[in-house]
């Protein structure tokens, strides 16, 4: 059966005074949004809900031009059709349209002009009450030529404003008291301005622990004053790592922040076992992502501290991680434990720890979130793959945490995220005496910030302490 489409225009001999065509089209808030995004047209009116409400109109609306291009729409493609050239257009904006409201738009052939084959065509937007909302005129040169070809199958548009979850994760933090954090070797502009950038945004009270000529020339290229921020002098980075670590446990710090220097060497000086941050819990970094097309923030597991994690370890990394989303407001946080398959199979060992961990969350080992699996990834993200595949479990398709099998998954399927998909990525260590801000050389500043709130809401939210 052939399914194609086609789109034919009306020649101007083929055209009758009286002829008329038209389109039904109910606004979403998508058509605004995109509407804003093509023409630049940002007035608050069509785009911020609070101040909408205040407007003379109370209500979001769209662009008045928003039904203009729906008249151009019926012209360029119904009557007359492809073919047809633009001369003129009047408009009359009668009333606003709301958002969930239906305009039919209808052009109407009043005149025919055969010297250069013109049309003068009476256009209106009526809404679902029956009244105008818009009323004109359009001149146009109809085709002389029939045309007609396949209707050109539009590319799906997903809008994502980047860094907006993170924006409100910072703005849920206000109420909090920031967070004393050592600074590790924050010796160049960029580390050293995420870290004052937090400061000045109430996450953190910055301890900034490295050479002290160093940070200050960094202040000077990333044209930032340090104000009355703490300096602690180390001779180097490796110096630096030691005494932040030796900070936290003397209680002096709540939190750490990697500065300019190799992860190996600040994490080398958190798990040495004599002086280190270690506790019972087994460390494990967290990804919190915010990812495009994806509904809420999304957390991955372990992608930087453990290579080949056991059992054990992975006992640690989704209690880690479901702490963390806790902090977040999540009572109860959606895990799912990743394999290359959703069944238990004795020859791949991640499905059958999979399997293991979620007896281990029946038996009160693992607490506080929903944990399922083994799952693939397609199964824990995506409800459709779950249903063609028959899987019923609250977590699939629905996932707030992925626990990948082993490092290197982990951190393919984030960088994946970030490169391809667009995500952003802030980072946190847990499991330690302190969390730890992990962020990499590559990190933008809103990264940076995102990291600080994920850890200030960690440590005051487990604490009770507000401002």
């Amino acid at each position: 059966m052939n399914t194609m489409q086609y789109i034919e225009n009306k020649t101007f001999d083929e055209i009758e005074v009286g002829q008329s065509a038209e389109l039904v089209r109910t606004l979403k808030r998508e058509d605004i949004e995109l509407f804003a995004v093509m023409s630049g047209d940002v007035n608050p009116a069509h785009v911020d809900e609070e101040f909408a409400k205040s407007d003379m109109f109370h209500k979001v609306i769209a662009h008045g031009m928003w039904g203009g291009a729906l008249i151009s729409a019926v012209l360029g493609t119904e009557l007359p059709g492809p073919g047809t050239i633009y001369l003129n257009q009047s408009l009359s904006f009668r009333k606003p349209v709301g958002l969930g409201e239906t305009v039919t738009v209808r052009v109407r052939v009043r005149e025919k002009k055969p010297e250069g084959k013109r049309l003068i065509l009476d256009c209106e937007c009526v809404n679902q009450a029956g009244e105008t909302v818009i009323k004109g005129e359009a001149e146009v040169i109809a085709p002389t030529e029939k045309v007609r070809r396949p209707r050109a199958a539009l590319p799906e548009v997903h809008l994502h404003e980047r860094g907006a979850r993170y924006k409100a994760l910072i703005e849920v933090t206000r109420d909090l008291a920031p967070v004393r954090t050592a600074v590790v070797h924050p010796c160049d502009a960029l580390s050293l301005s995420g870290a004052l950038e937090a400061a000045s945004q109430g996450l953190i009270i910055p301890v900034l622990v490295g050479p002290r000529a160093k940070i200050e020339a960094a202040a000077v290229e990333a044209g930032r004053d340090l104000g009355e921020a703490e300096i602690v002098d180390a001779p180097h980075s490796h110096a630096a790592a030691q005494m932040a670590v030796a900070l936290a446990r003397e209680a002096k710090v709540e939190a750490l922040m990697k500065g300019k220097l190799h992860t190996d060497e600040l994490m080398g000086a958190i798990i040495d076992r004599a002086s280190g941050l270690r506790t019972e819990r087994r460390m494990s970094h967290v990804y919190g992502l915010d990812v495009p097309h994806y509904p809420k923030p999304l957390f991955i597991t372990d992608a930087a501290i453990n290579i080949y994690p056991d059992l054990d370890d992975k006992r640690d990394i989704v209690q880690n991680a479901i702490d963390l989303a806790h902090a977040l407001g999540l009572p109860a946080p959606k895990v799912a434990l990743l394999s290359a398959v959703e069944t238990v199979s004795p020859k791949i060992t991640s499905t059958v720890e999979a399997a293991a961990l979620c007896k281990m969350a029946d038996r009160g080992q693992i607490t506080g979130g929903l944990i399922d699996g083994p799952l693939a990834f397609d199964n824990a993200i995506s409800k459709n793959a779950a249903e063609m595949k028959g899987i019923v479990s609250p977590v699939a398709g629905d996932a707030d945490i992925l626990v990948a099998p082993d490092l290197e998954s982990g951190n393919m399927m984030a960088k994946q995220l970030i490169y391809l998909a667009g995500a952003d990525a802030a980072g946190v260590v847990l499991g330690a005496r302190v969390p730890i801000m992990l962020t990499s050389r590559a990190d933008d500043m809103l990264s940076r910030l995102a990291s600080a709130a994920l850890v200030q809401l960690f440590v005051r939210r487990r604490s009770g302490i507000v401002r």
